[in-house]
């Protein structure tokens, strides 16, 4: 599909009423894990629109343009609050809170697959491991809190079991900046793949930020608040690879394209009926946006849009679906992998003096302090073990352990050891 070929409606026809703005949600007990996670996924790209609009307006003192984004930019709000309003009434945060995992790894694990770029393919795979490990920490207090197994809120399609473990995924900020891509050149999958996961990781810090507070113990608002500050880890990571050389509305054009794309591979992979008719839905008032944006790259720039975006044609749509066995295989290789500044290394070629080490001792002065690790230990003094979902033993020995939670692996020099990162 080349949504630029499509006709859109106009755009003020996009606008809706109380009742159409207000959806069935689904049925907790009955959807599919992925519908859930596309619902999480358009709800972010629908808050990146958003916010990216809102900041054009603050950096432009043109009315005329700032009228134009502002019309746009209560559309793609109220789509992000009928997306959100998906989720139901009787679904707990923490329920609510395995979904956002599950879209963290299966939507990583499916970018990476299909990058070309070598150095946005590392960034994937790198953080990867940690979502895989906050799973698990959520899924643990989860059991703990809840009395519910994960594993079903999955549909067991993804592992529930140590991944990099979260402690050691407190970096010295500095070391958390990737080199970014320039989209005149990169393949539009490119492109595409940084804006996809910088709004995804965006919506799950937010996320996690909001809702620390209304957690039920102490335990888990701790949890959340240092899983939190990870994923703003993540944000810097992944926002770093976008393009900071691109116009505004060189930008513009690109996450409407984005969204278009998104919205049609949810529909296009879709297995609700309901929902399937609501990502069509959203494709065409994208569609509108998208041409919108055409007009604004030519009327201020004086661009025509394939100067930015050479052809529309799609790629492949994004689907979601298991992947075990390739997070199997980047924790087998990469679990003893930190960042010190652009790099990516193994913890026992990092001086003693290094960054990494110094904002460790910063913030885990004292393991016993570590959040991530107390629910696992407090888990384990409850039930014996820790709870897992898993097909075969961990591939990192060290991990293997039910009975104890490893806080040497990805932070000490020889806790464990790696290969390498691979490219496609």
């Amino acid at each position: 599909m080349n949504p630029f070929n499509e006709s859109p409606r106009p755009i003020d026809k996009t606008l809706q009423n109380w009742q159409q703005l207000y959806p069935k949600p689904y049925n907790k007990r009955e959807v599919d894990p992925y519908t859930k996670c596309r619902i999480i996924l358009m709800n972010g790209t629908e808050f990146e629109a958003n916010w990216f609009s809102h900041q054009l307006a603050r950096h432009t003192c043109n009315n005329e343009l700032r009228r134009d984004i502002a019309l746009t930019r209560e559309i793609e709000k109220q789509q992000q609050l009928k997306i959100s309003l998906l989720k139901p009434k009787d679904e707990s945060i923490l329920e609510h809170t395995i979904g956002y995992e599950q879209l963290a790894v299966d939507l990583t694990a499916e970018l990476a697959k299909r990058e070309i770029d070598c150095s946005v393919k590392t960034a994937l795979d790198f953080a990867l491991l940690e979502d895989f490990d906050h799973l698990y920490r959520y899924a643990n207090l989860l059991e703990m809190e809840q009395g519910v197994y994960a594993e079903w809120l999955v549909g067991r399609y993804t592992e529930i079991m140590p991944g990099r473990p979260t402690i050691s995924h407190h970096r010295y900020p500095k070391d958390n900046v990737r080199s970014c891509i320039n989209a005149k050149t990169s393949d539009v999958q490119t492109v595409l793949n940084t804006m996809i996961i910088t709004g995804a990781e965006q919506q799950t810090m937010n996320y996690y930020m909001n809702v620390t507070n209304f957690a039920k113990s102490d335990l888990g608002r701790r949890l959340y608040q240092e899983i939190a500050l990870v994923e703003e880890e993540h944000v810097t990571h992944y926002e770093s690879l976008m393009d900071g050389n691109a116009t505004w509305l060189e930008m513009l054009l690109w996450h409407e394209y984005c969204e278009c794309y998104l919205y049609w591979s949810c529909y296009v992979t879709e297995t609700d009926g309901y929902i399937k008719n609501l990502w069509e839905e959203n494709l065409s008032f994208e569609i509108s946006h998208l041409h919108r944006a055409v007009d604004l790259l030519k009327k201020y720039e004086n661009k025509d849009w394939q100067e930015v975006i050479p052809c529309g044609d799609f790629p492949a749509p994004i689907s979601l679906h298991e992947n075990i066995d390739y997070v199997r295989k980047i924790l087998d290789d990469t679990v003893q992998f930190t960042t010190d500044r652009d790099n990516y290394v193994k913890i026992k070629d990092l001086p003693s003096d290094a960054d990494f080490f110094k904002f460790q001792n910063i913030t885990n002065p004292n393991v016993d302090i570590v959040p991530s690790h107390n629910v696992i230990q407090t888990e384990i003094a409850r039930r014996g073990m820790d709870y897992r979902y898993q097909t075969a033993p961990n591939p990192i020995e060290q991990l293997r352990d039910r009975r104890v939670d490893n806080t040497s692996v990805g932070r000490k020099p020889n806790a464990t050891s790696s290969s390498s990162f691979y490219c496609n």
